[in-house]
């Protein structure tokens, strides 16, 4: 290949990821960036008290979105992407993984009841869980892990912007007091079954998907092969949203939405990078399949990169903790101001481990090694979390996630060096 041909050959194939990001930055936008609009409006018409009941709501319900995901936010999108050329193949993956989510789903639904009627803790405000699960079903419906796998995030962006644009202007318009929260909850659920309902119209005709029942043999390939994805997953939940539920279990709804006002922050800087990373790691499962060597060299020049901007996100969120809690959040938040400034690091910490383990262990097929080390963080997490957090609550909260996080990011890094692999170091051509 000439020096000219190369060049060619670079250019048109960032342009390509130059074109995803933009695509799925702007989905981001959508899913992200526009709640925040809302967030400084909500945090003070709802309180401490109606913010931590939404987000203790939300992160119950969360445990049911990850299970119906299964793992095929990266099982199914490494599976699509590998076999983009492939119609036929395409279309039995689809159509399995789609099976295995609506089973998943019918399954959820079967806990959920019994569960909120019965406790009371989620009976006196069974509307809002019920509402939020909702919410589960858009998730279901909406195949992200398919346009992510054929890298065309383009087709459903300005849609789902769209309604997310609607969404906000809804909240300003409806949403005015803590009595509200069962309308904000239900535009949440909306929001997100609409969108669903848009990204399965949009797979069918753009992309000649024949929707149809697959049979028993590929729906058990599926529960299969996204197993250790799911554990990975669901270990993660672990030490993710499980933070916000604890936190719930042993202290009241102002307490919980101390810490998540914080969290949301915090979260907010982080997805920033996450674009990068979902951008990237259906390209690098391409690239790994094609040459270790260039994909590992391109891992370097993208944590040089976009891990020096989390750098300087983190050290912000720190420095100016107070200053962003006013500003952002209001006085009667103070108590979020330490909670931010512990886990102000996360945005760093969270972007290597994601570099380390789902962009560099799973494409290189260290699945099951990778889903031992989220086990054992989780666990970790877990018991770290009911020792601690009933007694400093927001706080103890805050700690447990970042001294989890700092556990995972160096089990995966030592692993990584075990097998002779240096995420950091250019690896050099064979003579």
């Amino acid at each position: 290949m000439s020096f000219y041909d190369y060049i060619k050959t670079t250019f048109e194939k960032n342009k390509i990821l130059f074109r995803n990001f933009s695509s799925l930055s702007l989905l981001q936008i959508s899913q992200y960036i526009l709640p925040l609009i809302t967030f400084p409006y909500l945090v003070r018409v709802l309180g401490p008290d109606g913010y931590g009941l939404v987000s203790f709501a939300m992160a119950f319900v969360g445990y049911f979105t990850v299970l119906t995901d299964y793992g095929f936010n990266l099982s199914a999108t490494k599976e699509i992407s590998i076999n983009r050329e492939n119609n036929y193949r395409i279309c039995e993956i689809f159509n399995s993984v789609m099976m295995v989510k609506i089973i998943l789903f019918l399954l959820s639904i079967i806990i959920i009841i019994p569960v909120v009627l019965v406790f009371s803790k989620f009976a006196r405000n069974y509307e809002i869980y019920f509402i939020s699960f909702i919410s589960v079903f858009g998730t279901v419906l909406f195949p992200v892990w398919f346009f992510q796998g054929v890298e065309r995030m383009g087709f459903i962006s300005a849609i789902t912007i769209g309604i997310k644009i609607i969404w906000v202007a809804m909240v300003f318009l409806f949403v005015k007091a803590y009595d509200d929260i069962i309308i904000l909850v239900s535009l949440n659920a909306g929001s997100a079954v609409l969108i669903g309902i848009i990204g399965l119209i949009a797979v069918k005709q753009n992309f000649k998907i024949n929707f149809y029942l697959p049979e028993k043999i590929q729906i058990k390939k599926q529960f299969i092969d996204s197993w250790h994805y799911f554990l990975s997953n669901l270990s993660i939940s672990l030490y993710t949203i499980s933070n916000v539920f604890i936190l719930g279990l042993f202290a009241n709804n102002t307490i919980v939405g101390y810490f998540s006002a914080a969290d949301r922050i915090r979260s907010a800087v982080q997805n920033i990078t996450s674009i990068a990373g979902q951008t990237v790691f259906p390209h690098l499962s391409f690239e790994f399949k094609r040459s270790k060597k260039i994909a590992l060299n391109f891992i370097k020049k993208y944590i040089k990169t976009v891990g020096s901007f989390s750098i300087i996100m983190s050290v912000v969120l720190f420095i100016f903790a107070d200053e962003i809690v006013l500003l952002v959040l209001g006085p009667n938040y103070m108590h979020s101001i330490p909670v931010l400034m512990i886990i102000s690091v996360l945005p760093f910490i969270i972007f290597l481990s994601n570099v380390a383990g789902i962009q560099t262990m799973l494409n290189l097929g260290y699945k099951k090694d990778f889903a031992n080390i989220i086990i054992i963080a989780g666990i970790f997490n877990l018991i770290l979390s009911f020792v601690i957090v009933p007694i400093y609550f927001e706080i103890g909260t805050a700690v447990s996630v970042l001294l989890t996080e700092i556990l995972v990011t160096s089990m995966m890094i030592i692993f990584l060096f075990n097998k002779n692999i240096n995420i950091f170091v250019k690896v050099e051509p064979t003579t």
